[in-house]
């Protein structure tokens, strides 16, 4: 694996360092998003948060507002909250022990692993999703590796770790399972391991490891409405835990496909928020996959006919400063583009 690595390993820039912060935050976004993804959001972060001081210091909107685009926002909350720990518990430095960084939000073992390995030299194994794909093929471990399988995986996952030189093994466990054992049509003639591997052997490598029952993911269906006042428009935020937690959006509502959508955006803005509006026109539906539902987002203009709102009327220009999803940032380009 170390010479196969010597060999074929990739230049990604955390592994240009040693500092245990940019390490800590490419780990943090490389968490169910791909490398490609990853890299200028990457060099972005570090560009206007270059230590955890900085980070620790500034505003959870500015945290969120560089991290835009990247979604799964958790990950950034709790980077952001982690990193204030660091510098009041911990005077700035990323811990170097494993149970202090477990007590960090949104680090978990294989994180701790990584941070230990590549940034203290330190014997640390790790288990991100290609290391469990290599190694439950190569031991052929069979069943919901979310249970039981994963203690194992994580005892052949210590046990295979050599006598130095661990961030160079745990890098190339990554980079076996990113480039070559991937989890369809893996390249097993060009693998080192391929010899070794039980998985090769059985002739259907693929068939591990054993893939989960999928839910079917819900179909969710809302109504939002862009209101402007004085080249100004309405926007709430949502609360700081939860979905896309402390993004600003236009308001907006689930409903029922067999609802009126006009009048039952009406009365949500008159009940809800405080606001008698008119509508104005569609802007149009406009759709976004989560992680955990699909939604598609009907929008229409409004204009005020009374009321303050419970809510922040932001100037038009002003929007680009504001933390927002997507979905939300598509409506302002598609307002602006009518306009």
């Amino acid at each position: 694996m170390l010479q196969w690595f010597k060999k074929n390993g990739r230049d990604l820039p955390w592994r240009r360092t040693r500092d245990a912060y940019a390490i800590w935050v490419s780990e943090i976004m490389l968490q169910q998003t791909q490398v490609r993804t990853v890299i200028p959001y990457y060099k972005k972060f570090l560009r206007i948060f270059p230590t955890v001081g900085h980070l620790a210091r500034s505003s959870l909107s500015k945290v969120l507002k560089t991290w835009e685009g990247l979604g799964y926002y958790s990950r950034a909350r709790n980077l952001h909250r982690a990193s204030q720990m660091v510098l009041n518990h911990f005077h700035a430095k990323v811990p170097d022990h494993f149970n202090d960084l477990l007590a960090l939000p949104g680090i978990g073992r294989s994180t701790a692993g990584a941070i230990l390995s590549f940034a203290y030299a330190k014997k640390a194994p790790i288990l991100d999703g290609n290391a469990k794909r290599v190694l439950a093929r190569l031991f052929i471990i069979s069943g919901n590796l979310k249970k039981k399988g994963e203690d194992l995986l994580w005892d052949i996952s210590e046990s295979l770790l050599p006598k130095d030189d661990f961030s160079s093994f745990n890098q190339a466990m990554m980079d076996l399972g990113s480039m070559i054992c991937t989890p369809k049509n893996p390249q097993c003639p060009v693998c080192p391991l391929h010899q070794l591997c039980k998985g090769k052997a059985t002739g259907d490598p693929e068939r591990y490891p054993e893939k989960g029952f999928k839910k079917a993911i819900p179909y969710v269906e809302a109504i939002s409405a862009v209101i402007q006042k004085n080249e100004k428009v309405f926007l709430l935020q949502r609360p700081p835990q939860g979905l896309l937690g402390g993004l600003w959006e236009f308001p907006n509502w689930k409903v029922n496909p067999a609802e009126v959508f006009e009048v039952k955006l009406l009365n949500c803005i008159r009940n809800e928020l405080g606001i008698r509006v008119k509508i104005k026109e569609s802007l149009g539906s406009f759709k976004q996959t989560y992680s955990h539902f699909k939604l598609t987002l009907h929008v229409y203009t409004c204009r005020v006919l009374g009321g303050k709102g419970k809510g922040r009327w932001i100037p038009l220009k002003d929007l680009h400063l504001l933390p927002m999803s997507k979905i939300h940032r598509r409506i302002i380009h598609s307002l602006r583009v009518r306009s």
